[in-house]
């Protein structure tokens, strides 16, 4: 059955007004104004009701723990898998898995499994090898065999520095991660990105500062995560992306992290924004299923929260009603941006011929009410109406 989309306000993530969008199977057939059924030449057609709403692409999660994260507190304080409706449910159609802490009793092929369960699902998924240690472990024994011989896979992560829980890597180990990661990537077409987990340590972005300024290695190649933890790590990011480089700020949080001075999402990318950092240099992330540990001045574990898929959204829709940042610029942190960075290509944007991972809106307040994943409905607030389902003669 193809399906059309009518009359919704189009974020591409660029304004394109009113338009039709019409699915195809798993792709964007076409986008227009007030599309003929016999013009597109098709037996079965679903039309979904598009006034009062806004369209955008599905959003991107480019660091999520699919197989729950966590363990810092022992075995009881280990998180759970996410489920495909905590995705879903959140907008997210395409997600990329990653591991934390435990590398040990969790795995790369696990999480490779986990990322496929997934996708039979209905959305689509990615995955990072390695985790917080370094020298890595791999599936087939080597990080650039993993990123050119498995499909999944598209660089290295989460590597931990600036943190009491990293392996704390000497430059030359980071170094080589990063230099690894970018061949690859280069041998597979795939991004090769070396994703790191920024700690609340003395050293923020030291290592990485290094990589770019000691090697060949371009800013493009890494994606430091959790760069608005504290607000002197949010001024080392803001320097980098100044510098050239692309910058990711985590979602999951809480007000007592904010009062304790991490950068709430929405207003890092308003900061970021009036600093003159370009908007593509920028991503949010949720670190959904990740623990949130809380350490005393011992560091030791004495509470913990998890992350959740819902906050990427949410702080979306904050820098929009709350920080007065347009939908189509605030937007691109969790469609085109990572889509981009890390060369998901048919994703991030809505366009002929790119997959058909869409988002409806209520227009007035922003609130999800439909998700769209290579072209089947998976979540919708409300029944969709069906104006009519009808055959060609």
């Amino acid at each position: 059955m193809m399906k059309i989309i009518k009359g919704a306000k189009v974020y591409s993530p660029e304004y394109l007004g009113k338009k039709d969008v019409v699915i195809m199977g798993d792709k964007i057939a076409a986008i227009g104004d007030g599309l003929s059924f016999g013009d597109l030449g098709f037996v079965d057609v679903e039309i979904i009701d598009g006034e009062n709403k806004v369209l955008t692409p599905g959003f991107i999660d480019s660091h999520e723990h699919i197989m729950g994260g966590g363990g810092e507190g022992g075995f009881k304080t280990r998180t759970p898998e996410v489920r495909l409706e905590d995705l879903t449910s959140a907008g997210v159609t395409t997600v990329v898995g990653c591991l934390g802490t435990d590398g040990v009793a969790r795995d790369v092929l696990a999480l490779l499994a986990k990322a496929r369960g997934l996708e039979e699902e209905g959305i689509t998924t990615y995955i990072y090898t390695g985790s917080y240690r370094v020298p890595i472990v791999t599936i087939t024994g080597e990080a650039m065999k993993d990123i050119i011989a498995i499909d999944k896979i598209i660089g290295i992560g989460e590597i931990a520095i600036s943190d009491h829980r990293s392996s704390q890597p000497t430059p030359e180990e980071f170094k080589r991660l990063a230099a690894d990661a970018r061949v690859a990537g280069m041998l597979s077409g795939k991004a090769g990105i070396v994703n790191v987990h920024v700690g609340d340590g003395k050293g923020m972005l030291d290592l990485i500062w290094r990589v770019v300024k000691e090697t060949e290695v371009p800013f493009t190649q890494i994606l430091p995560t959790h760069t608005n933890r504290n607000p002197y790590l949010f001024q080392d990011a803001v320097k980098y992306a100044k510098a050239g480089g692309y910058i990711d700020f985590t979602t999951s949080s809480d007000p007592v992290f904010w009062e304790e001075g991490e950068v709430k999402c929405s207003k890092a990318l308003k900061i970021c924004l009036e600093q003159g950092i370009p908007d593509v240099r920028i991503t949010f992330s949720s670190d959904g299923q990740g623990s949130m540990p809380i350490f005393n001045e011992k560091k030791e574990t004495v509470g913990l929260k998890m992350g959740k898929a819902k906050s990427l959204f949410q702080e979306v829709r904050d820098a929009v009603l709350s920080e007065g940042i347009p939908l189509e610029t605030a937007v691109k942190v969790i469609t085109s941006n990572p889509a981009g960075i890390l060369k998901l290509h048919n994703k991030g944007r809505i366009e002929k011929g790119f997959d058909a991972d869409m988002v409806l809106l209520d227009e007035k307040d922003l609130a999800i009410d439909t998700v769209i994943a290579k072209g089947q409905v998976m979540m919708r607030d409300k029944e969709i109406k069906v104006f009519s389902t009808f055959k060609n003669v």
